[in-house]
């Protein structure tokens, strides 16, 4: 018997098997270079990527990496950091110091491969000069509870940072560098995975001053300084590879499904407000429920991307939870339709799961636990909704991220 649910992990679990570096990894590395070799990264797969260059090039190898608490792997001789994440604390201050002091001195003959992932920008931390970090960490806050496009908040910290938006890779010149990404950000472009520390930052300072007072960011005199003096970074010579991105767990979940003879229709990777976009796929959905869409059920509609939240409320949750509470509202527990939303880091926001399912009886369990659905998307808390309809997915770390992955499976009508 066909299980919607079971259908819906699985189309998960093979996107994120597409992404992660044991599997996507050995077809992008180059050969390994000749002389000393240096390897830092930061991010949710850098351990992962680093035990994978370490099977693959063997010794000598050295270096650091930072992942967050829970992420780490076990490598032989690339030191894994774990650090708080998305609130940089001590540890990841410290560690970040140390890799740009560690690539400060190298020569000519010397190469240092970099290993970028989703969550980079908060664990590669080191202020720029005079910059608190208590107000770097407050900005961003803002800009992420504002709902700014990560491009955004990334063009802000750049500016911020001693060590991002190609300042990395500044201090490993004359040295080559290697850059291995796997790409988090809508567009693939490399230079904002993790804000591009080993990469061109063609920004200005007014660019970063216009996005906080568009979202109307408070900042001191001192960080203003710090943005109006910051220049533009051009990184030349760079070898940037990216590994993986949403649109190979997009196409991975589309060749699972066909498989199973239903048919795939991917809209590719998507921002903007997660409220909203969930309520336009339910129109969707339910037109294609009418016969009146795209394609003919049985369907399951992908996508991938970043959405943003506008924080209005005291709740907990993220943003693909967000998504699936509006989602399970705008479809008012049609009988045809099932979704799953998760971000494929295994943590979607503050809570402790991937995301959720959103299935024909979930606003039933959750009046039954006398739960209003819409008053909870008001407090954006979406995780104890899902909490209370046992509808949470956890899967713990997955030490990789293509970021999010949404999947709305329609039953044939028939059915």
């Amino acid at each position: 018997m066909f299980e919607p649910k079971a259908f819906l992990r699985e189309l998960f679990d093979t996107a994120v098997a597409s992404a992660a570096p044991e599997n996507c990894m050995s077809a992008w590395l180059p050969a390994k270079p000749e002389g000393r070799t240096l390897v830092v990264g930061a991010g949710k797969a850098a351990a992962s990527m680093a035990k994978q260059l370490e099977d693959h090039w063997g010794e000598p190898l050295e270096g650091r990496v930072i992942v967050p608490y829970g992420h780490g792997d076990a490598c032989r001789w690339i030191e894994v950091i774990e650090a708080s994440h998305p609130v940089p604390d001590d540890a990841g201050i410290d560690a970040a110091a140390a890799i740009f002091e560690s690539v400060s001195n190298l020569s000519t003959g010397d190469t240092v491969v970099c290993l970028i992932s989703g969550g980079g920008s908060s664990l590669l931390c080191l202020p720029a000069d005079g910059v608190a970090l208590a107000e770097k960490r407050e900005i961003t806050s803002h800009l992420l509870k504002s709902g700014a496009a990560i491009h955004e908040i990334n063009c802000v910290r750049k500016k911020l940072s001693a060590i991002k938006g190609g300042k990395l890779a500044a201090a490993i010149a004359p040295a080559a560098v290697i850059t291995l990404i796997i790409s988090d950000v809508p567009g693939n472009d490399p230079a904002m995975v993790a804000s591009g520390p080993t990469l061109t930052d063609a920004s200005s300072p007014q660019e970063a001053l216009d996005i906080l007072k568009r979202y109307n960011v408070p900042i001191s005199g001192t960080a203003r300084s710090a943005i109006e003096g910051s220049k533009p970074v051009m990184v030349n010579d760079s070898d940037v590879r990216i590994l993986a991105t949403s649109d190979d767990a997009l196409l991975a979940a589309a060749a699972m499904a066909a498989g199973q003879d239903i048919t795939p229709y991917s809209l590719g990777d998507l921002t903007g407000d997660a409220r909203l976009l969930a309520i336009e796929h339910a129109e969707l959905a339910l037109q294609i429920v009418a016969g009146n869409g795209p394609i003919e059920a049985p369907c399951v509609i992908l996508s991938g991307g970043e959405t943003t939240v506008n924080v209005r409320g005291d709740g907990r949750g993220g943003r693909n939870g967000e998504y699936a509470l509006s989602l399970a509202i705008a479809l008012d527990g049609h009988p045809s339709v099932y979704a799953l939303v998760c971000d494929t880091d295994g943590i979607d926001g503050t809570g402790n799961n991937a995301g959720s399912f959103v299935t024909p009886d979930s606003l039933r369990r959750a009046a039954d636990a006398g739960i209003d659905a819409e008053k909870m998307l008001d407090r954006n808390d979406s995780f104890a909704f899902f909490t209370k309809t046992l509808d949470l997915i956890v899967t713990g770390p997955t030490r990789t991220n293509v970021n999010d992955f949404r999947a709305i499976f329609i039953a044939d009508r028939k059915d």
